[in-house]
């Protein structure tokens, strides 16, 4: 057999990615409360610029949100505290799922939620919006969703 031919230096590296350089940030403990078009609480927590935001959520024990969809943006959600359920729906398919410390679930474009606080205390999410939320006032378009809302604010805030 013959002998396997050396890789040139050229092969053996990856090609090198050149990325704009991206300033690392760091922010401290959020102190302003944002209303979010579903009726939670939000507290922004950072941006990447054009890549993701990411933010904490909270909805009072007891309470139902209102449902939503999202125009532009999809979000990654991780339960940090509380109990509840989030119901999800793409076209013609529905399903709803429980919510508990450790669970994650996603909310791709497009898709119809809304959630609720089951248990005695608030319902916490710490979530990842991708692209970063833009704040407009058409990026939550207002669904039909399952439960009746409990909370009260600006519907069209964002």
């Amino acid at each position: 057999m013959p002998p396997e031919p050396e890789l040139s230096p050229e092969r053996e590296q990856p090609p090198e990615r050149k990325l704009p350089p991206e300033p690392f940030e760091s922010w401290p403990p959020p102190t302003a409360i944002v209303p979010a078009p579903d009726g939670s609480s939000v507290w922004p927590l950072g941006v990447l610029a054009g890549a993701a935001s990411l933010a904490r959520f909270e909805l009072p024990a007891g309470a139902v949100s209102r449902a939503v969809s999202h125009a532009t943006v999809q979000e990654l959600w991780h339960v940090v505290a509380g109990t509840g359920r989030i119901w999800r729906r793409q076209g013609d398919r529905t399903e709803v799922v429980e919510l508990a410390v450790g669970s994650t679930v996603s909310i791709p474009l497009g898709t119809a939620f809304q959630f609720r606080a089951d248990g005695d205390g608030p319902l916490l999410v710490v979530a990842a919006t991708v692209p970063p939320w833009p704040g407009t006032q058409t990026e939550a378009r207002p669904e039909t969703g399952p439960w009746q809302p409990t909370v009260h604010g600006d519907a069209g805030a964002g």
